[in-house]
């Protein structure tokens, strides 16, 4: 019971802030052509609102009407990407890690060379 209710409330949260990041990228370049228009930083306050009001459920309606539909009929190329970066990422961990260690050896080598013996008496 508890854990249907909190993955309730999870997806719904989980919709809000999909469509919170939507509208902050968009906003990013509406703000630079559309601040003239009257009432427009109103209008996003009250978008916002919508959004997150659970009376109006403004992201979930956005979220399946437009991103769960877009999400679903490009499902396969999402988890070829995400099968690719999983790929690549591993190799670039063991790239990175491999020329670490030689970096790691060179200078330990450089350092051993630097030092001196103590003279014999």
């Amino acid at each position: 019971m508890v854990s249907w209710i909190l993955s309730r409330v999870v997806v719904k949260w989980m919709m809000y802030w999909i469509i919170f990041a939507l509208f902050t990228t968009a906003e990013t370049f509406t703000d630079i052509f559309l601040p003239w228009l009257p009432f427009y930083y109103e209008l996003k306050m009250a978008f916002v609102l919508w959004l997150l009001c659970p009376y109006t459920r403004g992201a979930g309606l956005l979220y399946r009407r437009f991103v769960h539909p877009t999400l679903a009929r490009n499902e396969k190329e999402i988890d070829s990407c995400i099968v690719q970066a999983k790929e690549r990422s591993c190799e670039a961990v063991l790239r990175f890690g491999r020329r670490g260690l030689n970096m790691a050896a060179m200078a330990a080598v450089q350092a051993a060379a630097k030092v001196r013996p103590p003279p014999i008496p």
